[in-house]
């Protein structure tokens, strides 16, 4: 074997080194500056420490703080690392589990001692304090390969429990290594950057301090877990904080509430109870989708809430969502025997977690001919998926939810033009409801998934192409990010996210182009040849959920939805009795116009009232005394103005009118 290595560098230089060089010398050799700059090496394509020796030609590039995304999530690695040092300092006894990145920062989970207790949020200025002399030391991170044998040995001395126990399941013929810092020691993967000063002591905050199961199982010790949010820079973190400030500003609970929107409560844990004007809202949407679907050939259906669960191990889904999956008997015993119990055993029904299976038996009634395709099917489907406590997080992780679901069956020939046009339609819906930026991504295929290479190249590729076909803002056509293993395991998927008033993304649409779903179910229609054949089957939401999305909505706009939306869009508001009347001649005029407006009579200063309905994120206060009464006239102040308008009542009814209108009837 060879002692030389070919390194090639990104501008497609060579450098020959011998075995065993390490990034970290090469950096040097190319220049000071970069010595100085790198904070790690990307070794064909994997991210290592620059300290790593390379056995192997390679290609090669160095990572410095400019590379934002592998420098992040380095850093908050380290982060991780420093707080699980700082803590077992502070507080001897206390064993170390895992400690890994976030998407914003990190967390650790620790078991304290018994007789320290769990931790609390006032134990984190302390840590923060020693975390950032632990950065001062400068202390060099360090890579050992380790045996299993020396891991659990070295564990069980210090007392870590925790850490011998996973040391001995992990799998044999893995590489096992550990990181240190000057004297204190993890067993992790990697990679770090060279030392712990490279970290900016002011780009962290600890956060908060929760309870989590070892290894996430409820029949385990509670351990404490204590998050942190870390940044390459302070600037980073004070803009993620004033984020933060106004994201709980923007908290779809609170909001939910001032608006009386919705409630959630432990008699229906995961379930929302819509009030009157939360349905509303609701209402308004599932209108104005159903007219978009309506206009773009969709027809709509209603499937069973609860099937035969042979029906979900054919379509594969038992095997892999039955843990999330509501199941009940088929029959329930007939016994007067009121404490009798059912043993589970016999046929079984489940709750559906998915619409697709009941839309695939619709398509099945009947011979399909080529002609007949593409059949656009949608429901409004109600699913139910059995989520953990602990993930459940108010309208937006729920148990039931309501999907603005379609399943498109098409032929091949026409497969990339219904996704071009589904790309249009999810375009124009999002601008519609306030979204004006939105990011696509590519999901392809995962490490376990049902099909062979050849389909899902040929279902990829299609994605592809009417991505960059769509007519939708050249930005999003062309820089679409791949992301590798993350498609479902019947299909790869386009992904949409959104990205609201203050910068956070959220994932909500989806098109899946699936061929495996369709020969599972026996799915098939009559070709032109006369043969049968089988359709793909295109999953597809826009919303994703009507809860998540309404949550996202309320969020996005700080409850001041936009006047079509809003559920109360006006009151009239008196200022003195001797208007009541006057109020409601106003009232009326505007429930004509097709405006959803209350009236304010009560015996309350109009101050107080103007104050009330912001707090309710009423749009428009349309306020009468007894000159507007006497002139036919109203004071108008919208949400968030101090301005006061006088108009005439025929004048502002017609203007509130059109303002109203939704931006899909506006446009006709």
């Amino acid at each position: 074997m060879s002692e030389m290595l070919t390194i090639t560098l990104p501008d497609g230089s060579a450098r020959h080194v011998a075995r065993g060089t390490t990034p970290a010398e090469i950096a040097a050799a190319i220049g000071p500056g970069l010595a100085k700059a790198a904070i790690a090496a990307k070794v064909d394509g994997e991210v290592r420490d620059l300290s790593r020796p390379l056995e192997a030609d390679a290609q090669l590039s160095l990572v410095t703080m400019r590379d934002e995304a592998d420098a992040l999530e380095l850093a908050r690695h380290d982060f991780a690392h420093v707080m699980a040092e700082a803590v077992q300092h502070l507080f001897p006894g206390t064993q170390i589990t895992f400690g890994p990145a976030t998407a914003d920062g990190f967390y650790y989970d620790f078991a304290p001692s018994a007789a320290r207790g769990p931790f609390t949020e006032e134990d984190l200025p302390a840590i923060e304090a020693e975390m950032r002399a632990i950065i001062a030391r400068n202390e060099p991170f360090t890579r050992e390969v380790w045996s299993r044998e020396q891991l659990i040995e070295t564990w069980n001395k210090q007392g870590e429990t925790f850490k011998a126990e996973w040391a001995a399941e992990l799998p044999d013929g893995e590489e096992l290594t550990i990181y240190r810092q000057g004297q204190w020691l993890d067993m992790c993967r990697g990679p770090h950057m060279p030392s712990t000063g490279r970290l900016d002591p002011q780009a962290f905050k600890l956060t908060r301090v929760s309870g989590a199961y070892w290894r996430g199982d409820q029949n385990n010790a509670m351990l404490s877990r204590i998050y942190g949010t870390g940044w390459l820079n302070k600037k980073q973190l004070d803009a993620h904080l004033t984020m933060l400030e106004e994201a709980a500003k923007r908290d779809h609970r609170r909001i939910g509430q001032d608006m009386d929107l919705f409630h959630l409560q432990s008699e229906a844990q995961g379930s929302v109870f819509w009030h009157p004007k939360g349905f509303i809202l609701w209402r308004q949407l599932e209108a104005y989708m159903r007219r978009r679907l309506d206009a773009a050939d969709y027809a709509e259906v209603k499937t069973p809430q609860l099937m035969d669960a042979r029906q979900w191990e054919q379509s594969g889904h038992w095997g892999k969502y039955r843990e999330n999956m509501f199941v009940v008997p088929d029959e329930v015993p007939n016994t007067e025997d009121e404490g009798a119990v059912l043993s589970g055993e016999g046929d079984l029904m489940a709750l559906k977690p998915m619409n697709c299976p009941a839309h695939v038996l619709i398509f099945k009634q009947g011979i399909k001919s080529y002609r007949d395709l593409p059949i656009r099917m949608a429901e409004f489907g109600c699913c139910h998926r059995n989520e953990p406590h602990g993930a459940l997080h108010g309208i937006m992780r729920v148990r039931q939810f309501t999907q603005d679901d379609a399943h498109i069956f098409v032929g091949e020939d026409r497969l990339v033009d219904e996704v071009k046009a589904f790309c249009e339609l999810l375009d124009s819906v999002y601008k519609d409801l306030g979204f004006d930026s939105y990011a696509v991504k590519l999901a392809l295929r995962p490490e376990k998934r049902f099909g062979d290479d050849a389909m899902w190249d040929k279902a990829e590729d299609e994605l592809r192409r009417a991505v960059l076909a769509a007519d939708i803002a050249p930005e999003i056509r062309d820089g679409f990010e791949e992301l590798e293993g993350e498609g479902a395991f019947y299909a790869p998927k386009l992904e949409f996210h959104l990205t609201d008033a203050i910068g956070r993304t959220w994932q909500v649409g989806t098109i899946q182009s699936d061929r495996v779903l369709p020969e599972r179910l026996d799915a098939s229609y009559v070709g032109e040849d006369g043969e049968r054949h089988r359709p793909v089957m295109l999953h597809r939401a826009i919303l994703g959920t009507f809860e998540r999305f309404i949550g996202i909505l309320i969020e996005h706009h700080a409850g001041r939805f936009p006047l079509w939306l809003a559920p109360v869009q006006a009151v009239v508001a008196t200022i003195v009795s001797d208007a009541d009347g006057y109020a409601a001649e106003v009232q009326a005029a505007l429930a004509r116009a097709g405006l959803r407006a209350e009236t304010d009579a009560r015996n309350e200063k109009i101050n107080y009232k103007v104050r009330e309905h912001s707090l309710a994120k009423v749009p428009v206060m349309l306020v009468v005394g007894k000159r507007e009464a006497d002139e036919r006239t109203v004071a108008v102040r919208r949400l968030g103005s101090q301005a006061q308008e006088v108009v005439p009542l025929d004048e502002i009814v017609a203007r509130l009118a059109m303002e109203a209108m939704a931006p899909d009837l506006a446009r006709r």
